[in-house]
């Protein structure tokens, strides 16, 4: 018996009953839209998270003194004022891989002008932060070098920070008093949102050595202690980077072992690929928890075939005594499943497409249909169809004729 014939009798047995036929394609086209919105919404997630990464800048290489203790517990990178502003000049002036360095120093103040105020945090740093942060002012200017020079008392706010201070008038040239210090409101920076639990836009940026002068104060051990120095590597030198400022730190601060180290570099390389991962288990248990319905799918087109197999027993009983082989049985209820699960896979495709965009436009979310996740919706269709037909076929081709012709 020819393909094409097999192919004939596999479809008039799928019209023979069109109502379980057409439940049966929709458990299978539930569970490949399902596959199909699910990875759109895990991928999507990764975009972002790499997205929200490399808004932060691009080289990055962050660099955070070490952890103080008290009764031998530590109290978290970053507590111990082991790095300094030196620690940043240094930096920047002996490592050949990086490209622009700026030290940051922050606190938490009031501010106040006029009858608003607000809690928020000062951020002394130095003229190259927008550029190592690629955060820009979008009106006004940011704080110059001369600035630093002088320790000028001018500060740059964020969008957040403007809304509440100047809610219905322009904050550039106004005053400012932070702790009872006047800074004059020389730019206002674009709008950031919030990033790794901080709210970039909830903050006041001042020059480093205005904030030494009038709100940090300088430490009784080190002096001018930093809380960060955010380093820019030069395009495609950011281990030999990280290995230069490793070596110098340790020269600077008498560490002979690498144990000892008091303070922690990371790049943004590292948070990448922690981002990754998270967002990698996130889209791997949205797969699985979709593959459960590909499965019960599978199942339900086991059950109907078995179901077709015992109805039409007495008719495949008249096929093998006419004279149909064992393959022409097998391959005929074979084609039938194989039939319902990639017509449900080409349906599952288009829904799945169409349920990731309606997500992204209506429920404000990111969602990539990648080629492979259309690509293995259709492979795992068809595969499930293969996979769960052969038993039902099989059972089919092995039924004696004499037995099947008896059947009522």
């Amino acid at each position: 018996m020819g393909f094409k014939e097999l192919v004939v009798i596999a479809w008039q047995g799928i019209l023979s009953n069109k109502l379980r036929s057409s439940l049966t394609v929709l458990g299978i086209v539930i569970g490949i839209a399902s596959v199909i919105t699910l990875m759109g919404i895990g991928e999507g997630a990764k975009k972002e998270a790499e997205k929200q990464v490399q808004s932060l800048g691009v080289n990055l290489i962050y660099v955070r003194p070490g952890a103080a203790s008290n009764a031998s517990i530590s109290q978290g990178q970053g507590t111990a004022p082991t790095l300094t502003y030196d620690d940043a000049k240094a930096i920047k002036e002996t490592c050949p891989s990086v490209d622009e360095v700026a030290a940051q120093y922050q606190s938490s103040y009031q501010v106040q002008h006029g009858e608003y105020n607000t809690s928020t945090t000062v951020l002394g740093t130095e003229p190259a932060y927008p550029e190592v942060r690629n955060f820009h002012p979008a009106r006004g200017r940011f704080f110059a070098a001369d600035d630093m020079k002088d320790a000028t008392r001018v500060c740059t706010i964020g969008d957040t920070v403007k809304e509440d201070l100047f809610p219905d008038e322009s904050a550039i040239g106004k005053q400012i008093l932070i702790r009872g210090e006047l800074f004059e409101v020389i730019g206002v920076m674009e709008k950031k949102g919030a990033n790794q639990m901080t709210d970039m836009d909830d903050q006041i940026f001042i020059p480093i050595t205005t904030g030494y002068s009038t709100l940090f104060g300088l430490n009784t051990v080190t002096g001018q202690a930093v809380k960060m120095v955010l380093a820019r590597a030069k395009d495609g030198q950011d281990l030999q980077a990280q290995f230069q400022i490793t070596n110098l730190l340790r020269l600077r601060h008498g560490i002979k072992s690498p144990d000892q180290d008091d303070f922690q570099i990371r790049t943004q390389m590292d948070i990448m690929q922690t981002a990754q991962s998270i967002t990698g288990v996130f889209s791997l248990l949205l797969g699985a928890t979709a593959g459960i319905s590909l499965v019960v799918g599978g199942i339900g087109i086991m059950n109907i075939m078995l179901v077709s197999v015992t109805e039409r027993t007495r008719e495949i009983g008249i096929r093998k005594a006419i004279g149909a082989k064992f393959a022409d049985i097998l391959w005929q209820f074979v084609l039938e499943a194989i039939i319902l699960s990639v017509a449900g896979g080409l349906l599952g495709i288009a829904l799945g497409m169409l349920g990731s965009d309606w997500i992204g436009r209506f429920a404000n979310w990111t969602c990539i249909v990648t080629p492979f996740s259309v690509f293995m919706a259709f492979a795992v269709s068809l595969a499930i169809g293969l996979f769960f037909g052969i038993y039902p076929a099989r059972k089919a081709a092995l039924l004696d004729p004499i037995v099947a012709l008896r059947t009522e």
